[in-house]
């Protein structure tokens, strides 16, 4: 399973920066997109995966001695996810603004545009 993971953790991105080197702004989004769910499926891994093991330390015990389930990639995955929203939201307007007032979401006639302004 952890191998199975991994290789997708890789293909997102592969993906990922392979939309990031492309001209439109909409693949750029997309690919900031699966470049953040390819980070955030690496610190899930990084954490290790354990199948109903809680990270609780019973009563009896000191210190757990099985293996556990370690919150603490689970709460940084979590705040990464209200992050990206955050700013994907901010890309998805950007781009519209850009659209509407340009006519064109390639990013080279984007920055030829701006050179002719100045």
């Amino acid at each position: 399973m952890e191998v199975v993971l991994a290789l997708m953790t890789g293909v997102l991105y592969a993906a990922g920066i392979f939309l990031i080197l492309r001209r439109s702004f909409v693949k750029l989004i997309i690919g900031l997109i699966l470049l953040g769910n390819g980070a955030n499926l690496l610190i899930f891994l990084l954490g290790r995966i354990t199948k109903g093991k809680p990270p609780i330390i019973p009563g009896e015990l000191k210190t757990l001695a099985d293996a556990y389930a370690d919150p603490v990639p689970q709460a940084l995955i979590l705040t990464a996810i209200v992050i990206s929203f955050g700013l994907q939201s901010f890309a998805i307007i950007l781009m519209k603004q850009a659209y509407r007032i340009l006519q064109t979401d390639d990013l080279d006639e984007i920055r030829v545009s701006e050179k002719e302004e100045i």
